[in-house]
């Protein structure tokens, strides 16, 4: 009967993907989207079903995840069945899979957005509960041009004994140490199979608050009273829940920026949507979607991202003043970008890459700012990094640094805005730079 159903919305199907074409990023201050998380039960076989069962789930998966239009899906225990995944989705996004069973994680995403920057990472510490070579996935997002959110896909250690606890709560800590070190200043959403309950006095999700300031979208939806810790566990119903009081172990966890207002508007089980037609649940757990709206705080925006994704992660967007005024630029360079140096007249200084190559600096009068970044990258090592820079002012005045190339764009701020910091990964030079835009 499945296959018979696969075949009734295989024509809608086709039309939907032979229509839909890709889409540009727009320059817009405020928007929405969704986002999904499922389990898809790709481990080989097993449970009665062979592997001509499994391979039409995971088919009518595919097909209901397209149809749905879903913005960004994030699934696990994408194994064995990938192939089958991809082939009846349409997304112009999507992660290279890590393998099958059990040399892969199971983790990938699907998503109408790309991003800069792919990270697998592996539990430090899995027990016996762990499927695979469980981890997590790190993403930074573009939602639009110089919107950045980072997303994390996870599946933690599963069981209820010991050793799984122990993994389980390694794994939540990982994940949020990662958090803080990789997305400072960032819009974060965390969303995947956390294997943990409020209600559970042995698991520790309440870390990504207090530690990461993340606000938990089913929280949200009940009237935002955590559950207390030891109680009974709100177990949901099988079949469709009647309501989103019940509690999952797949989480939807986030937070905005200095940048960005992110907000959950709804929280939904799309239970019914993955429903066999014996009614039974094709995914491995309920999917949880979650509706978001974001928009641009009054007065600040920002470029995009230019380089490649390496080095270490910065960003000076916490650490502006209000009102600031930069008093001086200094860029270094000779063969490609070494460093930028901003000063602002509060005192506060933004230096970031290496100390090598000729600095040049440009000192701004009390009613002069940066205006424009020209940026342009390169091959080294077989990475991207930045060559050159030149900052040019509201008076034509300008300094550079570098070399440059053929790969180059201008980061132009809004009509009165100007440049007052930067953000992206550094080291010995700028593998990465973007600016951050403040009104004068």
């Amino acid at each position: 009967m499945l296959r018979y159903l696969i075949t009734l919305i295989i024509a809608a199907f086709l039309f939907f993907t032979t229509s839909a074409g890709p889409t540009e990023p727009a320059d817009t201050l405020s928007g929405t989207f969704n986002l999904m998380t499922m389990g898809v039960d790709g481990t080989p076989g097993g449970r009665g079903q062979s592997d001509a069962d499994k391979k039409d789930k995971t088919m009518y998966i595919a097909m209901v995840i397209t149809l749905s239009n879903y913005a960004i899906v994030h699934v696990q225990e994408d194994f064995n069945y990938h192939e089958t995944l991809y082939q009846y989705s349409n997304y112009r996004y999507r992660t290279e899979t890590s393998g099958i069973f059990p040399s892969g994680s199971g983790l990938n995403t699907l998503s109408k957005y790309n991003w800069t920057d792919f990270k697998r990472v592996k539990w430090d510490l899995c027990s016996k509960g762990c499927l695979g070579q469980q981890g997590f996935t790190f993403m930074r997002v573009q939602i639009d041009r110089g919107v950045y959110i980072d997303m994390i896909n996870l599946d933690t250690n599963a069981g209820a004994e010991s050793s799984n606890q122990v993994a389980r709560r390694s794994n939540i800590k990982q994940v949020s140490n990662f958090i803080n070190t990789n997305s400072v200043g960032n819009a974060v959403i965390v969303f995947g199979n956390t294997n943990s309950l409020y209600t559970s006095s042995q698991d520790n999700i309440r870390l990504f608050n207090t530690e990461n300031q993340l606000i938990d979208a089913w929280v949200q939806s009940v009237g935002g009273e955590v559950p207390t810790a030891g109680t009974k566990p709100l177990i949901c119903p099988k079949g469709i829940p009647a309501s989103t009081n019940c509690e999952v172990i797949d989480k939807v966890l986030y937070r905005g920026s200095p940048l960005i207002n992110l907000n959950s508007l709804r929280f939904i089980y799309d239970t019914s949507r993955f429903l066999s037609p014996e009614g039974k649940l094709l995914t491995e757990r309920n999917p949880v979607r979650v509706e978001f709206a974001w928009n641009l705080r009054a007065g600040i925006q920002q470029s995009d991202l230019y380089g490649g994704p390496y080095g270490t992660w910065f960003n000076d967007l916490p650490q502006i003043p209000s009102s600031p005024r930069v008093s001086s630029i200094t860029i270094r360079g000779a063969a490609r970008l070494d460093g930028i140096s901003i000063n602002l007249i509060s005192g506060q200084n933004f230096t970031h890459g290496g100390s090598g190559g000729a600095p040049s600096q440009l000192i701004l009068s009390p009613e002069e700012y940066i205006v424009s970044v020209e940026v342009c990258w390169g091959q080294r090592n077989g990475h991207t990094r930045n060559f050159y820079a030149r900052a040019t002012t509201n008076k034509n005045h300008y300094v550079e640094a570098g070399t440059s190339t053929k790969d180059c764009m201008v980061a132009t701020a809004p009509k009165g805005y100007g440049v007052v910091g930067t953000y992206g990964q550094d080291g010995n030079e700028m593998d990465q730079l973007g600016f951050i835009y403040i009104q004068q």
